[in-house]
């Protein structure tokens, strides 16, 4: 077993994260950096240091997790949820059931909130936001960004929605009430089940092939009948009849 193999069983016990399903070459180059920076030669004498260090176990983690958000983060895609996907769901649905995952900082379930509630009353909406890293999840729990993160937002959807406090903005607290911020590992926990609305985009791409066949499987198991599953720009589906899938639109699969 090399170095490396070891350091990832380590990992796992310590912390239930499997890096045996992420693509090798890029993982080991990510934490090699990580471990060079923090002048460990070895990946041995980084995991004793991790092992007693909680920042650096945590940085190790946010190294790991990748989380990069942003509201309306590829702004054409979002629109064709507003203006095609939703409005399907508020024919048939009197509320509407959706899960963000792997949804970093808190952007994500945010912008599906707003969405939403241009079909829905708050009341009628339930999003399940999960992320692997409890910081990330604290950190999207408080709803307070920059300006960089709002820039894709509309004016009018930031004056209704947030409240500028200096030079940050803050989500509008009823909004938050539509989301439930919980911590979920994609490769190991239970998924939830009729699910509307399935969002996980630019996280896949880390994972093996067969790693992330399996994560397909269960998100596909996850949806409602005539669900539907969104995915990011770098992660189309070939061949979704393996997973009970049928394409909809560019980068959203339906349920059959």
């Amino acid at each position: 077993m090399t170095e490396y193999q070891t350091f990832i069983d380590q990992i796992y016990k310590k912390t239930g994260l499997d890096l045996s399903l992420y693509k090798e070459v890029q993982m080991k180059r990510r934490l090699t950096s990580l471990r060079n920076k923090r002048g460990y030669e070895s990946f041995d004498s980084y995991f004793k240091a991790i092992n007693k260090d909680q920042q650096l176990l945590q940085e190790f983690l946010d190294k790991v997790t990748i989380n990069v958000s942003e509201f309306y983060r590829n702004p054409v895609r979002w629109r064709v949820l507003e203006d095609k996907i939703v409005p399907t769901f508020k024919k048939n649905k009197r509320k509407i059931k959706i899960w963000s995952a792997a949804c970093s900082t808190g952007e994500e379930p945010y912008t599906l909130a707003i969405i939403a509630n241009q079909f829905w009353s708050l009341k009628d909406i339930e999003i399940l936001a999960t992320d692997i890293d409890p910081n990330v999840l604290a950190r999207a729990k408080q709803g307070i960004y920059n300006d960089r993160a709002l820039q894709e937002v509309p004016v009018n959807i930031k004056k209704k929605y947030f409240h500028q406090e200096g030079d940050t903005y803050k989500v509008d607290e009823q909004l938050k009430q539509a989301i439930t911020f919980k911590e979920h590992n994609l490769l190991a926990d239970p998924y939830p089940s009729n699910v509307d609305l399935i969002i996980c985009r630019n996280v896949l791409i880390y994972f093996t092939e067969e790693a992330k066949s399996t994560i397909y499987h269960k998100f596909s198991d996850a949806l409602a009948n005539d669900g539907v599953f969104f995915v990011g720009s770098t992660e189309q589906i070939f061949s979704p009849d393996k997973y009970d899938l049928e394409v909809l639109d560019t980068f959203f699969y339906r349920k059959k």
